[in-house]
């Protein structure tokens, strides 16, 4: 029953979804199921969003009150959910402070502590970029040669500094990349990489209606 059931529901989900596609909601009784599977769909996704924060605070809570090694990341971490967290619960009408709103602790929390973070973190990433792209970008072989010329004359394209010098150089230039590189060869590959995420999206929904993947009950 631990997995006939789960196996049972993951078919039947998938195969109303299917099914619904092709089936007019307005006319069909089968098409109206469309949307009633989404927002269980929804339903679910909140439980299971509520299950990753009791997972994170139990694996957290577990680390520091053994101190094991980094365990003061761990109490940065338990601190920072729950700072974020009640304020937001709490009901406004107890004070203005509470909430989500404009002037609240979330939002203060979120404008002065949270973005400055995600700045400096992606900040941060960008020199790993910029490492990885001189180590990627070495011309030793025809291929790496026209990755190099072609993501130099993008990253040119992208910025004023860079746009100015093409333009300096010929005005048409910054139009000619987005014409013939961006909306071209660009977009061409950015067509073949979503074709093969969907044939794949395709293959594993197929393998989880069929009960051959079974990942999502923790085998």
């Amino acid at each position: 029953m631990k997995t006939t059931v789960p196996i049972i529901a993951a078919f039947l989900s998938g195969f109303v979804m299917l099914l619904a596609f092709f089936f007019n909601p307005e006319t069909s009784a089968l098409g109206k199921l469309e949307p009633e599977v989404l927002s269980w769909v929804t339903i679910v996704g909140g439980f299971t969003l509520l299950l990753g924060v009791v997972s994170i605070v139990r694996v957290n809570y577990s680390s520091v009150k053994r101190k094991s090694s980094g365990w003061g990341y761990k109490l940065a971490t338990l601190i920072s959910i729950f700072a974020m967290a009640i304020p937001a619960i709490v009901p406004v009408r107890w004070s203005s402070l509470f909430g989500t709103g404009t002037g609240s602790i979330y939002d203060w929390l979120f404008n002065y502590i949270d973005s400055p973070m995600m700045s400096t973190m992606f900040a941060m990433l960008a020199f790993y970029i910029a490492s990885a792209a001189f180590r990627a970008f070495r011309a030793r072989s025809a291929e790496a040669t026209l990755l190099l010329v072609t993501a130099t004359l993008v990253m040119l394209w992208r910025v004023p500094m860079g746009e100015a010098f093409l333009s300096g150089i010929h005005p048409d230039i910054p139009d000619l990349i987005n014409t013939y590189i961006m909306n071209g060869a660009n977009m061409a590959v950015q067509r073949g990489i979503i074709i093969g995420a969907a044939l794949g999206a395709a293959a594993m929904s197929l393998r989880i209606m069929l009960g051959i993947e079974r990942t999502y009950m923790g085998k």
